[in-house]
C-alpha cells in the first residue's frame, strides 16, 4: 500500500478519535467510582456549544476552553447532585441531560447568533495549530517509512498529543495511587470505603469533576480542532460510542483507547470509502454514502450486544450508597 494512504489513514484516525478516548476516559473515571453517565453525549454537545459561543465573541481559546470547563463540571456536579446526594435515578438524569442539551444548545444559538442554531465561525486565531511540523520534515527524510511516520504522527494539534498522554494520565491515576484505589473501591464496596473513614460521596462527586473536565475537552475539541463553527447535534452519537468503547474495554482507560482508536479508524475509512464503487463481480455499483457513514454506529451495536454481558462492571455501578447508621 502506498505509504501516503498509510499515513493519513492513521492520521486521521487518531483525530477523529480524540474526542471519544476523553468521553471514554470520563466515563471511565465515574462509573469506576459507581456513578453511571448516559450524559457524555450532552455533555460534549453543550460544552462544544461553549467553547464555539465564547471564541466567537472573544476570540480567545483559553476563555473558549475555560468556558467549556465551567459548563462540563457544572453539569456533572448537577449529575451529582441529583444521583450522589439525593440517590436519583443515574440513567433517567444521564438521559436527561442528553436530551436537554439538543434542545438547549439549538434555543440558544437560534437567540444569540440568529442563524438556526448555529455558531458563527469562530476565528482562526481560536482554532488550534499544527505542533512538531519542522519534526515531521525532519522523519519525512528517512528512507521508505519516513512519510508514512510524518503524515501519521507529526502535524497534529496539541490536544491529540494531550490526549494519548491523558490515557496514561487516568490509568497512572486508578491503579498507582492512593485516591485510585479509593476511587475504585466506591465501585466496588463502597461500605468497605465507608468503613475506612473515607467519604464515599466525596470520592463520587470528585469522579465525577473529573469527568466534566474530560467531556469538557472533548466537547471543545470538537469546535477547535474540528469543525470551524458549532452545528446543532453535532456530536452525531459520539457519547454513546464512547460509552460502548469503556464497556468493550472493561472498563480500562488502555482497553478503552484501543475501543476508540477501533471506532475512529472505521471513522476515517468511511470517509475515505464515500465515492467508491463495489468490485464487478458484486455488480460494480457505487456504495451508499448512508451505509459507509452507519460503518461505526453498526460496530457499536454488535459490540454492546455481544460483549456488554461479558464485561463484568464494578460491582456497585449505578447503586445510590445509602450509609448506615
Amino acid at each position: 500500500m502506498d505509504e501516503v494512504f498509510i499515513g493519513t489513514l492513521v492520521a486521521s484516525t487518531l483525530r477523529v478519535s480524540v474526542p471519544l478516548i476523553l468521553c471514554a476516559l470520563a466515563g471511565v473515571l465515574c462509573e469506576r467510582a459507581g456513578v453511571i453517565d448516559l450524559g457524555l453525549e450532552g455533555k460534549m454537545l453543550m460544552t462544544a456549544f461553549a467553547a464555539a459561543s465564547v471564541g466567537v465573541v472573544s476570540g480567545s481559546v483559553g476563555l473558549a476552553l475555560a468556558a467549556a470547563v465551567a459548563v462540563g463540571v457544572a453539569l456533572s456536579m448537577l449529575h451529582g447532585y441529583a444521583c450522589v446526594s439525593h440517590r436519583g435515578d443515574q440513567v433517567v438524569l444521564g438521559m436527561a441531560i442528553t436530551m436537554t442539551a439538543a434542545g438547549l444548545t439549538v434555543v440558544l444559538g437560534i437567540a444569540w447568533f440568529n442563524q438556526g442554531g448555529q455558531t458563527p465561525p469562530i476565528p482562526d486565531s481560536v482554532r488550534l495549530d499544527r505542533w512538531f511540523v519542522g519534526a515531521g520534515e525532519a522523519v519525512a527524510q528517512l528512507p521508505l517509512v519516513g512519510k508514512a511516520l510524518q503524515l501519521a504522527f507529526f502535524g497534529h494539534n496539541w490536544m491529540v498529543y494531550a490526549t494519548l498522554g491523558l490515557v496514561a494520565g487516568v490509568w497512572w491515576l486508578l491503579y498507582r495511587t492512593r485516591f485510585g484505589l479509593r476511587l475504585r473501591a466506591a465501585g466496588e464496596n463502597p461500605n468497605m470505603v465507608d468503613a475506612a473513614g473515607v467519604s464515599v460521596k466525596l470520592l463520587r462527586y470528585q469522579a465525577l469533576g473529573l469527568n466534566g473536565v474530560m467531556c469538557s475537552l472533548a466537547g471543545a475539541y470538537l469546535v477547535l480542532a474540528q469543525n470551524p463553527s458549532f452545528i446543532p447535534n453535532m456530536t452525531a452519537g459520539r457519547g454513546y460510542m464512547a460509552l460502548a468503547a469503556l464497556i468493550f474495554g472493561k472498563w480500562h482507560p488502555v482497553g478503552a483507547l484501543w475501543a476508540c482508536l477501533l471506532f475512529g479508524f472505521l471513522d476515517a475509512v468511511s470517509i475515505r470509502l464515500q465515492g467508491t464503487a463495489l468490485p464487478a463481480f458484486l455488480g460494480g455499483a457505487e456504495v451508499p454514502v448512508q451505509a459507509i457513514q452507519a460503518l461505526p454506529y453498526v460496530l457499536t451495536v454488535v459490540l454492546l450486544a455481544g460483549f456488554i454481558g461479558k464485561a463484568v462492571a464494578p460491582k456497585a455501578l449505578g447503586r445510590p450508597y445509602i450509609k448506615e447508621r
